[in-house]
Parts: C-alpha cells; sequence; structure tokens
C-alpha cells in the first residue's frame, strides 16, 4: 500500500471512529434523560396516589380512618419517593448541562453521576421494601404475631397503596438501569482514556 493510501486510510478510520463516538455519547444521554424523567413521573404519580388515598370505616362503633400518615412504613416511602423525585429532577439538569457544555465524556463526570445514581436506587428499594412488608402484613396479617389482616376492611385503601407501591417500584428499576448505563459508562470512558494514553507514548 503506497504512503498516501495508508494516511488516507488511517483519517477514514480517525473520522468513522469519532462519528461512532459521537453517535453512542448521544445515546447515551439520551436515554439518561429519558429514564430519569420516567423516573420522577412514577414517583410523582406515587406521591399524588399516597396523598389522596384514604378510607374511612366505622368498627365497633368507631371510626377508624386509614391513611398512609398512619403508617411509619408508608411515610418512609412517601419521603423516600419524594427524594427520588426531587433528585431525578435535578439530575436531569445536571445531564442536560453536561451535554451542553460537552464534558459529558469526562470520566470524573460520569462516576459522579454513577455514585448519585447507586445512592437514589439504594433509597429508592429501602422504601419499596419497607412498605412491602407492611402492606404484607396488612392484607394477610401475621397469625404467629397475632397481627390481623385489614384490607378485608379498607380494601380501597389498600388497593392505592399498591398501585403507589408499584410505581414506586417501577422507579426504583429505572434508577437500577440508570446505574448499569453509567457504570458501563465509567468503564468505557476509562478504557478509551486508557487507549488515548497508549497512542499518545507510541513513537
Amino acid at each position: 500500500m503506497a504512503p498516501g493510501e495508508k494516511a488516507s486510510g488511517m483519517v477514514q478510520a480517525k473520522s468513522l471512529g469519532v462519528a461512532v463516538s459521537n453517535t453512542t455519547k448521544r445515546g447515551f444521554f439520551m436515554a439518561q434523560t429519558l429514564v430519569r424523567f420516567f423516573a420522577a413521573v412514577f414517583t410523582l404519580a406515587a406521591i399524588c396516589v399516597m396523598a389522596t388515598s384514604s378510607q374511612t370505616i366505622v368498627l365497633f362503633g368507631f371510626t377508624i380512618k386509614a391513611h398512609y400518615s398512619n403508617s411509619s412504613s408508608m411515610r418512609f416511602l412517601f419521603v423516600s419517593d419524594a427524594i427520588v423525585s426531587a433528585s431525578s429532577l435535578l439530575s436531569l439538569i445536571f445531564v442536560y448541562h453536561l451535554r451542553r457544555s460537552g464534558s459529558g465524556s469526562s470520566t470524573k463526570n460520569i462516576f459522579f453521576l454513577f455514585l448519585h445514581d447507586m445512592v437514589i436506587m439504594v433509597l429508592a428499594i429501602s422504601g419499596c421494601a419497607a412498605a412491602t412488608a407492611a402492606g404484607y402484613i396488612g392484607r394477610y396479617g401475621e397469625e404467629k404475631m397475632g397481627w390481623m389482616a385489614v384490607c378485608n376492611r379498607v380494601g380501597i385503601f389498600c388497593n392505592h397503596m399498591m398501585i403507589a407501591m408499584v410505581l414506586s417500584y417501577l422507579a426504583f428499576f429505572s434508577y437500577f438501569a440508570l446505574t448499569v448505563m453509567s457504570s458501563n459508562r465509567v468503564m468505557y470512558g476509562a478504557n478509551d482514556e486508557h487507549q488515548s494514553s497508549e497512542r499518545q507514548a507510541c513513537p
């Protein structure tokens, strides 16, 4: 192969690599934006369902009102959903800033994004797990502990809370996907930086 043809091939390969890299970055940020938006929508919907769900019954002459605030586990889910929702909206701004500033390829910035996603994912599953345990006892009771099921009396409230928990779990799975994407991007960026340093070291 002639030197001119070799140089032309190297230029074409480099241009193709840059185009593929830009396409990958564009797809990454688009996926990050969409999934974070869905996580915010899921948690906001769960908060609205919990805040507006209540049922009042009369039992043995006493008026009893079922509301999420009566359960510490449900209150924890409500607070965790609020934090996840707010963090999703703030991280959307951060991702948009990275995309606009062109610093989205920085491994350090993606690593910070990965840490954020991992912390929020753990918080989301903690709230879901606590609410699931309370919801299971409320629906089925616990005979060995002498805890009676209450969902047979406040079924409407329990059904609404189940919807809220399903939405919260969807938010958790959204952040699980974000964590996987961010971790892959961190490893991809670290590999690129390593290859770039090796090329610069070569004479």
